[in-house]
């Protein structure tokens, strides 16, 4: 099963971008999975090819049109697609390690970024939208978000890491921020690296990392620390 990605946008010239190199662009060259920007405008319905209007009850900026989005929805995912739809917004659910996870074992998704003020409820309504946010802050468009999600996706897919275990190692895969690495030089600046991890005991090693890895998460995401313990009750 390929994982296949429809973007919905009103700049598909973004696309693939950071996506088409490195491990995910490799990974589309092989067919692992593909990528399809789709551009909104063809969908309007007037000769300026508008995709928006002012804000129902007032206020600054302009809304993207419930009739306009749906007809690129449909379009895109039409009766019988299982793939999940999916809004990028600042409103939505924090995008997290697990939905990744969820995602990547999946047939793909239709993505809808996001521009102006907001996207129409009607139509987040009616297409059963998934809201995803990639952060407490505000991009100037879903796009951006979009390459987020996608990239933490791809390199889950198999046969895209070259080392399947690194994966499991990583920061939010159990929990817990990802402990310290180094590498050559022995020493640097005055800094060597933890005897531990060149003492060739790998039991010890894996618990020193396991250690550093609790530590880290404890003093800078105590979010996901009480989280753990939560789940332990």
């Amino acid at each position: 099963m390929m994982f296949r990605a429809t973007v919905l946008t009103l700049y598909p010239e973004m696309f693939p971008g950071a996506l088409g190199v490195s491990l995910a662009g490799r990974a589309m060259e092989r067919g692992d999975w593909a990528l399809e920007a789709v551009q909104i405008r063809d969908f309007a319905i007037d000769k300026h090819r508008t995709v928006d209007d002012t804000p129902a009850g007032g206020g600054a900026g302009m809304v993207m049109r419930a009739d306009i989005l749906a007809k690129a929805i449909d379009n895109a995912s039409p009766e019988g697609d299982t793939r999940p739809r999916i809004l990028m917004s600042p409103r939505g659910k924090p995008l997290t390690q697990e939905r990744v996870r969820g995602l990547a074992a999946g047939p793909g998704a239709v993505i809808l970024c996001g521009r102006f003020e907001g996207v129409d409820q009607r139509v987040i309504d009616t297409r059963e939208l998934e809201e995803i946010s990639v952060g407490d802050f505000i991009l100037s468009g879903g796009e951006p978000a979009a390459l987020v999600l996608l990239d933490a996706v791809v390199r889950l897919l198999p046969g895209v890491m070259g080392n399947e275990v690194s994966g499991e190692e990583e920061s939010f895969e159990g929990g817990l921020l990802e402990h310290p690495h180094y590498t050559r030089p022995q020493e640097f600046e005055g800094l060597a690296i933890p005897e531990v991890l060149t003492s060739g005991n790998h039991g010890k090693i894996a618990k020193w990392r396991r250690t550093e890895a609790e530590k880290l998460t404890q003093a800078r995401r105590p979010d996901l620390w009480a989280g753990r313990a939560e789940k332990k009750v």
